[in-house]
């Protein structure tokens, strides 16, 4: 699977620690920005990931700011983005089975980076139930059309 990742300068660090642990798991990365911890805008990075996973070209995507806030409505804005904002295992778990979101966004400010590893394990490894929650996840498609 083909994983997006983008953040701002307040998550830079947590996503370059992401990066090198799913790296080293045999999962493939395709780095989005920022690069440094240089003062920057997160649609800048954000956006262009959100697009890479709307497309098809990644599979799913993470972005990560310091709240992680801003990073989730930006990729939200793009078509066919289900973009969670996980703080916990249990968020992390729900926005996969019941949201079936292709996208994870993660504060460096609010969470440890222990935390933040235990959620996108959980995350890229939790399967969508379907069920009732298709039809669900069908009407916030049919908005985009």
């Amino acid at each position: 699977m083909k994983i997006a990742i983008a953040s701002d300068h307040a998550g830079f660090k947590y996503k370059e620690k992401i990066k090198e642990y799913l790296s080293e798991k045999g999962w493939d990365i395709r780095d989005f920005g920022t690069y440094t911890e240089a003062s920057c805008s997160y649609p800048d990075f954000i956006i262009p990931a959100a697009r890479a996973v709307s497309e098809g070209i990644c599979e799913r995507g993470i972005v990560l700011g310091g709240s992680g806030n801003g990073e989730a409505i930006a990729a939200n804005k793009i078509s066919k983005i289900r973009c969670a904002l996980c703080w916990n295992n249990r968020t992390a778990r729900l926005s996969r089975r019941h949201n079936n979101a292709n996208m994870l966004a993660l504060g460096e400010r609010m969470i440890s980076i222990e935390a933040a590893y235990e959620i996108v394990d959980i995350w890229l490894n939790t399967e969508f139930e379907g069920g009732r929650h298709i039809k669900r996840i069908d009407a916030i498609e049919d908005l985009g059309s």
